[in-house]
């Protein structure tokens, strides 16, 4: 059984500690950051971490054994001369592409890398080409689609037990932090069936474009339209996401406490109207979706069948959150996909997070 040695750039939250920020909440199944992750798996071997504070990464070498002389400041001697088969790329995503780019044109097997996919259209791009083109499996962090409630939701929708699929509702959010999740469990949801139109807005907010800089992450709401006719809904109530998928005979959701219900067909109703009955909660075996995303990865290694996810995904989600923009910068009018708009980049201007070292911190 061959081990993959593993190496995570970007030591902060989602790197190596969100597992000390999220104990005890509703339907969460550890490992979660991307070094915990790598440590319980046991096909990979976690060799290396970069990150440009000397004192975070002390602290991820004493939780996670990766000794001073593996704790590199530059990811590029980290990439050199350790030669990791999959690096994590866990920073902000203005830093993503370039760190990227950077391990697939050095030796890199496989790319675990954090959401948002990128801070442009253009670098969502490169990335794109770059993996391709040296035959590097990619998977984005958005754990949705290794998760086994939303697993089971897409294979009743694929069962074709409650019809063809209509409409998916779901939460707005913050674009590059919330909705890049959110983008890619719906493509994931309608079986990354290709958008063809955005129509959307962004809520008031301490955002604002500056030429071509988007100085912080907006929060977005409207109507996605997909090539097999169906439509989704972004709706910004304000509280826990929430989905629900209509389908002609009955529905899906998803609460944001892990609980999944199906809704069926039932008798006719008045005037012969069709119905919808309680079908239930959907039963599953929990499972942490980003130890999943780096089975995936592992499994794409060994075989080289392409993994759940995929660089090309990633760019389609990528693509939504840009059209959403696009489609807002021109007055809420429908913005037809491929994306054909303004060459916008987010970049803030923020000083990084300091992580919580463990759960009493």
């Amino acid at each position: 059984m061959h081990i993959y040695r593993a190496a995570v750039i970007g030591c902060s939250r989602m790197g190596a500690f969100i597992d000390n920020e999220v104990v005890g909440a509703p339907g969460h199944v550890p490992p979660y950051s991307h070094t915990a992750v790598f440590a319980a798996c046991d096909r990979t071997d976690l060799i290396a971490c970069s990150d440009l504070r000397p004192e975070v990464m002390a602290e991820v070498g004493t939780q996670y054994n990766i000794p001073k002389e593996k704790q590199y400041t530059d990811y590029k001697e980290l990439i050199d001369k350790e030669q990791p088969d999959i690096v994590s790329v866990a920073t902000q995503p203005e830093h993503r592409a370039e760190i990227v780019i950077y391990a697939v044109e050095h030796g890199a097997k496989a790319i675990y890398a954090e959401k948002a996919m990128a801070a442009s259209m253009a670098e969502a791009d490169a990335m794109v080409e770059v993996c391709e083109r040296n035959g590097v499996f990619f998977n984005l962090g958005t754990q949705r689609r290794w998760h086994p409630g939303f697993t089971k939701m897409k294979e009743i929708i694929d069962s074709g037990e409650l019809g063809t699929p209509k409409t998916i509702i779901f939460n707005g959010s913050t674009l590059f932090n919330g909705a890049s999740h959110y983008y890619d469990n719906l493509l994931f949801l309608n079986s990354d069936r290709r958008a063809v139109w955005v129509q959307a807005n962004l809520t008031e907010g301490n955002w604002s474009i500056e030429g071509e800089r988007l100085t912080e992450d907006p929060i977005g709401h409207g109507i996605i339209h997909f090539e097999n006719d169906v439509t989704a809904y972004a709706v910004t109530p304000g509280r826990e996401i929430e989905w629900e998928v209509n389908c002609e005979k009955g529905s899906l959701t998803a609460l944001p406490d892990g609980v999944y219900r199906m809704r069926e067909e039932g008798p006719p109703g008045y005037r012969e109207r069709p119905t919808i009955v309680d079908g239930g909660f959907l039963d599953y075996e929990p499972a942490s979706p980003n130890l999943r995303l780096v089975e995936d990865l592992v499994h794409s290694l060994d075989t080289g069948e392409p993994p759940r996810g995929g660089v090309r995904v990633a760019h389609a989600g990528t693509e939504l959150i840009f059209a959403t923009i696009e489609s807002h910068l021109r007055g809420g009018a429908r913005v037809e996909l491929p994306l054909k708009g303004r060459p916008i980049r987010l970049l803030r201007d923020r000083a990084p997070r300091q992580p919580r070292y463990s759960p009493q911190a």
